[in-house]
């Protein structure tokens, strides 16, 4: 009953699971999830479709095939990027075949990778499994992760490797940075600028935080670095500044947006008291109010050790020594719940978010052998 590799990718691709900050855009992922649903109820997967607690109409599914624990994890998101049609050579929710590629929005991240674990399982006996295959699909990593920060340990307690499908060329990931991207405010007074004394400039305030911040940033880079990523240290990237109203006119307000990316080891919410620190500091000397905020949650950086059974096992299958990447994951939740967890899938990242987003043909049973064998390995 269960269709063709093919007509599972496209049904997949089919069905638009936009995530979003933008309300007018954000979609639900139900229609996704209940494809999936139905086909691994086909091939005998007990199936639990669980509402991600406060996000209306986003889902996450556990589907689960074998008994006791120990078992391996084949994990995606359902959801894609907003794209723009008129971009597109072909139908972004219609899987087209052109050029030896699977052509549609989330052929590479990463619609495709769940059609592709499906497809890996289609033939298994559960009878024969020593070790659980479940299938966890998961809602709006592409905005606040919040299907993955909705697992818990109850609900993946019979896991104990997980492989996630992002998009890798084929290379084993065990490693990648974090992400915080934060807004810092501060508020002076605003006065006439003929006289000084008529305010308090949050600009110029701003310009002693930033000259902070730099020096921060080469504190961290000091006392963190690892060879394994191409940049090896810590990053902090002030991206965007907007303050005061007119070139007469003390500036009474200014805001800075950053980014930081920790290496693994390297704790966001340490970092976040960090900045909270410099900041008031600096606003106590210059006798300014402050606030700072989140811009997102953010993404733990991630390591799984090299000594790892799936790591190794990964490796061995691939041919490549684990790799690193400085996008970020839901790897990190997994890791949380004490899962030994691998980023590899068959699409690049260089294609992802973009128009044309395609699945190399070539790339289809070079996956499909290696989560066959990964399945053999750990569940048989």
């Amino acid at each position: 009953m269960l269709p063709p590799l093919p007509k599972l990718i496209e049904g997949l691709i089919a069905a638009p699971s936009i995530s979003s900050a933008t309300a007018d855009l954000d979609m639900s992922n139900r229609a996704v999830i209940e494809q999936l649903a139905v086909w691994l109820e086909d091939l005998g997967f007990s199936v639990r479709i669980q509402p991600v607690p406060g996000e209306a109409g986003k889902f996450n599914l556990i589907a689960t095939l074998g008994q006791g624990d120990g078992g391996l994890i084949l994990a995606g998101h359902t959801d894609t990027v907003p794209t723009d049609e008129s971009r597109w050579r072909f139908d972004p929710f219609k899987l087209t075949e052109a050029d030896n590629r699977f052509y549609g929005l989330g052929a590479s991240d990463m619609k495709a990778f769940l059609a592709l674990a499906i497809e890996a399982a289609r033939d298994l006996d559960p009878k024969r499994l020593r070790h659980p295959l479940i299938i966890l699909a998961t809602a709006d990593e592409e905005t606040s992760m919040s299907g993955a920060a909705a697992l818990s340990a109850a609900d993946l307690r019979q896991g104990r490797f997980a492989v996630i499908g992002e998009p890798t060329g084929l290379r084993p990931v065990n490693q990648h940075k974090g992400i915080l991207m934060e807004s810092i405010r501060l508020t002076g007074r605003a006065g006439h600028s003929s006289n000084p004394d008529y305010g308090n400039s949050a600009l110029e305030g701003m310009h002693a935080l930033i000259a902070r911040l730099l020096t921060y940033r080469r504190e961290l880079q000091r006392r963190y670095r690892n060879p394994a990523f191409e940049v090896q240290t810590p990053t902090l990237n002030l991206g965007h500044i907007h303050g005061g109203h007119n070139p007469n006119q003390i500036c009474g307000d200014c805001e800075l947006h950053l980014d930081l990316r920790p290496l693994p080891g390297m704790s966001i919410d340490s970092l976040r008291r960090d900045l909270r620190e410099i900041t008031a500091e600096i606003a106590s000397e210059r006798q300014l109010q402050f606030a700072c905020a989140p811009l997102f949650a953010g993404i733990e950086a991630m390591a799984t050790p090299e000594d790892s059974p799936l790591v190794s096992a990964a490796a061995q299958l691939t041919g490549k020594a684990p790799e690193t990447v400085a996008f970020g994951t839901e790897a990190p939740y997994l890791r949380k719940l004490g899962i030994d967890t691998l980023i590899l899938g068959p699409g690049d990242i260089a294609q992802a978010h973009q128009p044309n987003e395609y699945l190399a043909l070539a790339r289809i049973d070079p996956m499909l052998n290696i989560l066959r064998q990964l399945i053999r390995r750990f569940c048989l």
